[in-house]
């Protein structure tokens, strides 16, 4: 018997799962927090606020499972990706962390897309480079802020800086590497030339290591700060996306995940760095076996839900929501919305995008609002896995992820709108199962990972099948949908 922590920070919040080799997951807890917009367009977080709110979440944890708790054998990660930390020498975060959703290097994304046309972001990264990713954020505060940009050590990615106040030891990995739009994706190194063309020290990029390999052990002041044991193994781990793959069991080629998190995505694993030569799309490196994880992306996925729950439409609890909009015929009556409200990546890559609801008319009440909101969310979804098909990625049914997969509703939506049977894990929290089956496999608890995978992954019964009158009704949506942002980008921004 072994005990393995998987910690997982995310957007809106930070989770930390204890599963035992034996007996399964033992407790879950998680801390809340929100987005700093400081500025129109920008979009921060304090990564002192992660640590201390990781913190409670470890508290609570040893609470619930004191022997558990103070018999930790490994630790894992995953975390929001793209996002750029700074810190010091003395490893103190040297300014907020510019997270993912942030918009505001539209010049410095100018000034890379110069010297990185699209054909060379192509070979280079597979990926266009975007608002939100740590290049142009890093790019910004040399311009900007030169007096912090001097003041840097180390270039980190959110999940990396947690890590750093565990084992006290600086690091990257290949995941959230490649994530940042500074590597060589095939290489999975940094790309150095181009950190050199525009004037980044190299010494504050960390090697990158993979996923599995040991990033060290919990410190002991970390031990001190937290009752972790002294020497446990810490994992490098990864970012969100591909290990949320390894929680539902799909780190291999022949699955495609539908997440709906904060943000959302449609993804799959790949052998090989297979890239849309239009760089609609990420091709990013993958946790395990070398290989690449394939994704199209809709900004405000959840964030879109969560917006119209609290702030527009006031509604109380999940369950009042879901009632609603399940009270309302598949297509909203008509009405359809746009979830571009932070501007957005797949297919469009336009930061200026605008969400939009279109057709209201008197009759339509909170329920077609927010159905509203389901079925946009998922067309911007069926947008990226359109894409995927293209690059002939493709599987015969959908396993949905998220906090999406909480909603009856929005399975059934996504089995109707992507005209695929959809399937979701019985376990809620897939990115922190996946970093501890990886932490297991990499530190030997596990013989392999699909061994853990076998062992601890379960699929919910129920199985959501298209509803063919609903399918009809959605591809006319989707249409719509499609055309309403080709009428209105000249409008956008």
């Amino acid at each position: 018997m072994a005990v393995i922590l998987g910690i997982d920070i995310g957007t809106t919040s930070v989770k930390a799962m204890l599963l035992d080799s034996e007996k399964g997951v033992l407790a879950v807890h998680a801390k809340g927090y929100g987005v700093s917009i400081p500025q129109l367009g920008w979009a921060e977080q304090d990564p002192e606020m992660w640590w201390a709110s990781l913190k409670e979440v470890f508290e609570a944890l040893r609470g619930e499972q004191p022997e558990a708790y103070a018999n930790v054998a490994a630790v894992g990660f995953s975390g929001q990706m793209h996002g750029l930390v700074t810190v010091d020498a003395a490893g103190k975060p040297v300014r907020p962390a510019i997270i993912w959703l942030d918009q505001r290097s539209k010049k410095q994304l100018a000034e890379i897309e110069e010297v990185c046309p699209e054909k060379k972001m192509g070979e280079i990264f597979r990926n266009r480079v975007s608002c939100g990713f740590a290049f142009p954020s890093l790019l910004w505060i040399k311009e900007e802020e030169p007096e912090n940009f001097a003041r840097i050590a180390a270039v980190l990615c959110p999940k990396d800086y947690l890590r750093l106040r565990i084992t006290g030891k600086a690091g990257a990995e290949a995941v959230d590497a490649s994530s940042t739009g500074m590597a060589d994706t095939a290489r999975r190194d940094w790309a150095w030339e181009v950190i050199d063309t525009f004037g980044f020290p190299r010494e504050i990029f960390p090697p990158v290591h993979e996923s599995t390999e040991l990033a060290g052990v919990i410190s002991d002041a970390c031990a001190a700060e937290t009752g972790l044991p002294t020497g446990a193994k810490v994992i490098y781990g990864g970012g969100d996306q591909p290990i949320q793959a390894i929680g539902n069991a799909a780190a291999r080629e022949g699955y495609l995940i539908s997440n709906i998190g904060t943000g959302g995505q449609v993804s799959a694993f790949v052998g090989e760095p297979i890239y849309d030569e239009k760089l609609r799309t990420n091709t990013f490196c993958h946790a395990v076996d070398r290989g690449y994880t394939i994704f199209g992306a809709t900004l405000t996925a959840g964030k879109s839900m969560d917006w119209a729950k609290n702030y527009i439409l006031k509604v109380d609890s999940y369950k009042e929501l879901n009632e609603l909009a399940g009270a309302v015929p598949a297509g909203s009556e008509g009405l359809i919305y746009l979830p571009y409200l932070s501007g957005e990546r797949t297919p469009h890559l336009n930061p200026d995008a605008t969400g939009m609801f279109f057709g209201m008319k008197l009759g339509h009440g909170r329920g077609h609002f927010l159905r509203a909101v389901m079925e946009g969310v998922t067309y911007s979804l069926k947008d990226c896995l359109v894409l995927l098909n293209e690059l002939g990625v493709d599987a015969p049914q959908i396993i949905a992820s998220g906090g999406g997969a909480a909603s009856e509703i929005w399975l059934q939506i996504q089995a109707d709108i992507f005209d695929k049977d959809v399937v979701a894990c019985a376990e809620k929290e897939q990115a922190c199962l996946g970093a501890c089956l990886l932490a297991g496999a990499s530190a030997g608890i596990f013989a392999s990972l699909d061994e853990g995978c076998e062992r601890f992954v379960r699929m919910q019964e129920k199985v959501y099948h298209p509803i063919p009158e609903h399918v009809k009704v959605y591809e006319e949506g989707f249409e719509k949908f499609r055309e309403l942002y080709r009428r209105t980008k000249d409008l956008m921004g």
